[in-house]
């Protein structure tokens, strides 16, 4: 086993254990140098979420600044960024400045003796928004199916959460404890809450909630029917245009900014 296996592997369990308690990272890849390096083309480490690198191999502190400003601004904007780490006579050769971004690349200054230049393509990993499908009903084990295929982590249960990224929950109990699935729906953290049955039957069970004391602006919140209107009747139907409505939200989260995805 060569030693780009070995780190590949090692690189690989730490990533599998960021994933799994979906925390935001990302991988740095050493894609060319010129001159004198201490790491060479091909060279790759994973970083945390405060642009601390976690394990891999970049070469020595006069990148670490560079890739840690690359890294966090890969994660904040979730695409991802080259940079170009090289002296400062070889930028102003090319007419930048540190901090420069120039057809795609951004630049930074190599303060080291060696004088190298180091490019390096920094990837954000961020966390696949949760969808929590709330029920066993036909439409709520279609949408569990479903679901995965376009990037959601699929939960079967309600629970409090930490904010890690966008959440949406479905309650698709439908008549299987309708009131308390939406009750424990509405005190989690969730960025979107979406009933499945038809309006009257929410009408119903927001007067019940009400009653109970549930703030009429949160219910307010709440999609009910869930899904966008694309004339659904089969369960595999009605999961699809509460997909649909998911990526809605997904899309508009990216474009503020606020989807970890």
């Amino acid at each position: 086993m060569t030693s780009a296996e070995i780190l590949s592997s090692d690189l690989a369990e730490v990533a599998r254990a960021l994933r799994s308690r979906h925390e935001p990272f990302a991988f740095a890849t050493i894609v060319r140098t010129a001159g004198t390096t201490a790491a060479k083309p091909g060279a790759r480490a994973i970083l945390d979420s405060q642009g601390d690198i976690l394990r891999g191999f970049l070469g020595g502190g006069c990148t670490r600044g560079a890739v840690r400003r690359a890294a966090l601004a890969a994660l904040a904007s979730g695409v991802p960024r080259l940079i170009s780490v090289a002296p400062e006579e070889h930028l102003t050769q090319r007419g930048v400045a540190p901090g420069h971004e120039v057809d795609g690349i951004t630049y930074a200054r190599n303060g080291c003796p060696s004088r190298g230049t180091i490019d390096i393509f920094v990837e954000p990993c961020l966390p696949m928004p949760e969808l929590v499908v709330v029920g066993t009903s036909p439409v709520a084990e279609a949408l569990a199916m479903l679901a995965p295929q376009f990037q959601w982590a699929v939960e079967r249960s309600v629970t409090p959460a930490a904010a890690s990224g966008l959440r949406a929950i479905v309650v698709a109990t439908q008549g299987q404890g309708d009131l308390d699935a939406l009750t424990a729906a509405l005190g989690a953290r969730a960025d979107h809450v979406a009933f499945v049955g038809s309006s009257k039957k929410f009408a119903s069970l927001r007067a019940r909630l009400t009653g109970a004391g549930i703030d009429p602006e949160v219910l307010d919140r709440v999609s009910a029917p869930a899904g966008l209107n694309i004339g659904a009747v089969m369960p595999e139907e009605i999961a699809l245009s509460i997909l649909a409505e998911l990526i809605q939200l997904r899309r508009q989260s990216v474009s503020r900014g606020d989807d970890d995805a």
